[in-house]
């Protein structure tokens, strides 16, 4: 039976009929004919190098934009200059004429002297756009009040009359300004009026708020000698001013001699500078909710400008300490100056590079059918963050599943996500930039000084995502671990650390003590105060020194427990204020114990040598020595487990990884992957203490250059003063006997070894001490020798002849130290007996 076709069938085999075509109306013809016509040769020419000359514009830098300006303004000044001060002929002094006289009138001559003035400011002020804007915004205020005045002072012409008469009294400005007024209310009340913008016009120019009026009169009058007395001394000073001092950069704190516990201040001035600074509050304290920790956030009241230089003539504020220490040989130590550090420009908060991935990644998920939106970015010196927006219904993992595409779009294989950012409802792709910046380490300090944060453990980090500086207090860490690739930075994060300590602490406050088995990285820094013993390079010297560090440690927890204090600090500040005193008949000279900074450059080449006293010491350092003020830092290029291994990773919270070869170092550096996505020379993610999610952030630099000048200054202040007592190799390498060579720390593993188990099996030494049978076997005959085991009896065990209790008397035979009877009386001693008769020599001063 045949289907009858339905409408819809008939419809979709029915040939489509056209419609008929319109008859074109003649506006439609005449529209194509022109639009026809070929565009000539030299139009196109002209047009594309117009568009290609503005695409470039799009790319400068921001401080080369405005020196174009600067340099635009300076020509016009010196057209304009040649026009009305020499009577310029011609067709520009023509349109000179009847543009700058036609619109100033009579005041058609200061007209160059302002485009001057406001060039020479642009060019000197590049960092600093909000400054520029408003003395351009009062100097407008101004030029049109005092040419409303200038034409109501000639008769106030109208339009009626000539326009020659208007150019004879203030111009078209003049005239636009005083006429509204005149006509309204008369000249007797529109000249005040106009008098009253003049003076409004010069407080923006100068900055000054109306209650502040008498106290610049008075500082004027005694910077012109004119009224005696001082203008810091001005009392009631106004927000204003404290908002300019903060914007200038301090330079070093310096320490004069003086009674321990006492500032030395002479006058009262920094006394008084804390009183006006006392109501304001600092960036490092002011940090809003959420901020990650150890990070010095800005002010919100006044950011300061950290790539101005200070005016000619003019210092910047010393902000005051409230400790001052005195130094054992009572001489003068003077902080290094700021300007010994280079400055850096402005930072880029956008370029035409963040536009164009705007643009790759909205393109990207609009093909992908992917309902989110790129709502904006934060930019960094390496590294931008992209923030996306999801809309409803619409996962999260289908961003993630697109790293590969999104990859492909940027062209960069380095893409990281983060989703969510922390305290956003956004998702975070990080996409390094084309155009890198680098931060450079005097502006990270110069931050540290302008939020007056003076603790002399603070050092400088580098440049977060946001644009932000990042610093870390390292008594708050209190250990860190670096770590990195080759060539990933990890050196110039150790430079900078150690730099920050020379520029903003004395000697008296932070010793260090520096570890380098390659001899290479540290050498610049020898002979400066702050050491406590030469440049460590042999890594068996390296264990000694952390054995002394814990001997150290354990007798700064004398004092803490027999003073009755939980921290270094509270015992500090109690031998400070003279509430703690030295017990009476003791010749003990109580004096406050500086902080104690141990930085191993590589810890990968102490655990090859002896790993095993390495990561004892390392490891009751990191458990106890945080109350002590005893603080590590530790880094490797090789974060292996052998050499990063559980019980260190446990003890160091902190954590700051450079990039990493693989997934595995990552894992093992910050327990979580992201470092093998970093893209090196100085990219790195900082995980503090608390933290849960690591910061990613560019590493400062400092040249050699600077390295040098800051060494070389803290060489000319003070010298070093060397302790005897931190390695005692020397001495010990005398004593020992010819035969053992060196081989005594083997020996004296070998003996602790046989000793505590009570068998002495050359195999067993093997399996232990991971040596060879040569080895195993030299071993136990020097322990024979020294009557330690008894002959050999062929294959079985030597006999033991020393008991367990007395492994003690062995090891001190095997490595005599000096003054080991001193140490072992004194554990029968009472804590308080120790106390008293403990010298001053023994401890770190």
């Amino acid at each position: 039976m045949k289907k009858t076709p339905t409408k819809k069938s008939a419809a979709k085999r029915a040939p489509a009929k056209r419609a008929p075509a319109k008859k074109p109306t003649a506006k439609r013809s005449s529209a194509k004919k022109a639009a026809a016509k070929p565009t000539p040769i030299p139009t196109r020419i002209v047009y594309g190098l117009f568009r290609s000359m503005g695409r470039s514009a799009r790319n400068l830098d921001p401080a080369h934009r405005k020196d174009g300006i600067a340099l635009l303004l300076l020509a016009s000044a010196l057209i304009v200059a040649a026009g009305t001060w020499a009577h310029l002929r011609g067709p520009v002094g023509g349109l000179v004429e009847i543009l700058v006289t036609g619109a100033f009138g009579r005041l058609d001559l200061l007209v160059p002297v302002l485009l001057g003035a406001i060039a020479v400011r642009l060019i000197r002020n590049t960092a600093k756009s909000d400054g520029n804007g408003r003395v351009v915004i009062g100097l407008s205020v101004l030029v049109i009040g005092m040419l409303g005045l200038v034409h109501i002072a000639c008769g106030s012409p109208a339009r009626s009359d000539t326009m020659q008469a208007i150019r004879a009294a203030g111009g078209l400005i003049g005239w636009g300004a005083a006429t509204p007024l005149t006509y309204t209310m008369g000249d007797v009340l529109a000249a005040p009026l106009l008098v009253l913008l003049i003076f409004f016009g010069l407080l923006i120019v100068t900055a000054t708020p109306v209650n502040a009026i008498p106290q610049r009169l008075r500082a004027l009058g005694a910077h012109l000698g004119v009224v005696q007395g001082q203008a810091a001394d001005v009392p009631g000073q106004d927000d204003q001013r404290h908002t300019e001092q903060r914007r200038e950069a301090p330079p070093a704190r310096t320490r004069r001699p003086g009674p321990v516990g006492e500032a030395h201040d002479p006058d009262g001035v920094q006394q008084k500078a804390l009183l006006q600074r006392g109501a304001l509050k600092t960036a490092a304290t002011s940090a809003p909710a959420g901020a990650p920790p150890n990070r010095v956030m800005p002010s919100p009241r006044a950011v300061p400008d950290l790539t101005k230089t200070p005016p000619a003539g003019q210092e910047r504020e010393h902000p005051a300490r409230a400790e001052q220490l005195q130094l054992s040989n009572d001489t003068t130590y003077s902080l290094p100056a700021l300007d010994l550090l280079t400055r850096g420009g402005p930072g880029k908060a956008r370029s035409a590079a963040n536009d164009a991935v705007v643009a790759s990644l909205s393109n990207l998920f609009a093909e992908f059918k992917v309902d989110v939106a790129v709502t904006g970015f934060t930019r960094g010196p390496t590294v931008t963050r992209y923030e996306v927006e999801l809309g409803p219904a619409v996962k999260v993992e289908r961003i993630t599943a697109l790293t590969k595409n999104i990859a492909y779009a940027v062209a960069s294989p380095d893409v990281r996500i983060i989703s969510p950012i922390p305290g956003k409802s956004a998702v975070g792709i990080e996409i390094p930039n084309t155009d890198r910046e680098m931060v450079n380490l005097g502006d990270v300090l110069r931050l540290a000084a302008a939020a007056e944060d003076d603790h002399p453990l603070l050092v400088a980090l580098g440049k977060d995502v946001e644009g932000g500086y990042v610093m870390a207090n390292l008594a708050k860490m209190p250990h860190i671990l670096v770590a990195g690739a080759t060539g990933s930075g990890k050196s110039s994060c150790i430079n900078c650390l150690i730099t920050s300590i020379m520029v903003r602490a004395t000697p008296e406050e932070v010793r260090m003590v520096l570890v380098d088995p390659k001899r290479v990285e540290l050498t610049a820094y020898e002979g400066i105060p702050h050491l406590i013993t030469p440049i460590i390079t042999n890594p068996k010297r390296a264990a000694e020194a952390l054995q002394w560090v814990v001997r150290e440690m354990d007798l700064r927890y004398d004092d803490l427990a027999a003073y009755g204090f939980r921290h270094i600090d509270d015992f500090n500040a109690a031998v400070r204020s003279g509430k703690v005193k030295a017990p009476t008949g003791s010749e003990r000279n109580l004096q406050p114990y500086p902080y104690l900074l141990v930085i191993v450059d590589e810890l990968a080449d102490l655990m090859m040598v002896a790993p095993r006293d390495v990561e004892d010491a390392i490891v009751r350092i990191t458990q106890l020595a945080r109350a002590a003020g005893i603080h590590l830092v530790l880094a490797t290029q090789r974060p292996s487990v052998d050499v990063v291994t559980g019980l260190i990773k446990a003890n160091v919270p902190s954590r700051l990884a450079f990039a990493a070869s693989s997934l595995t170092d990552s894992r093992v550096i910050l327990d979580q992957p992201g470092a093998e996505k970093l893209i090196g020379k100085g990219d790195g993610l900082f995980l503090p203490m608390g933290a849960n999610t690591p910061a990613r952030m560019q590493g400062a630099f400092v040249t050699e250059d600077e390295i040098a000048a800051v060494v070389q200054h803290c060489k000319d202040k003070m010298a070093s003063d060397f302790r005897d007592d931190v390695i005692v190799g020397t001495k010990q390498k005398e004593e020992i006997d010819e035969d053992i060579g060196d081989d005594l720390d083997l020996l004296c593993e070998a003996a602790e070894l046989v000793v505590s188990t009570q068998f002495g099996s050359t195999s067993m030494l093997q399996r232990k001490l991971r040596v060879g049978f040569a080895k195993a076997g030299r071993l136990m005959d020097l322990m024979e020798s020294r009557n330690i085991v008894g002959p050999s009896e062929g294959s079985k065990a030597r006999d033991v002849l020393v008991k367990r209790d007395e492994l003690d008397g062995v090891l001190a035979l095997l490595r005599p130290e000096p003054g080991s009877a001193q140490g072992e009386s004194a554990d029968t001693d009472s804590l308080q007996e120790r106390v008293q008769t403990a010298t001053g020599g023994e401890r770190l001063r």
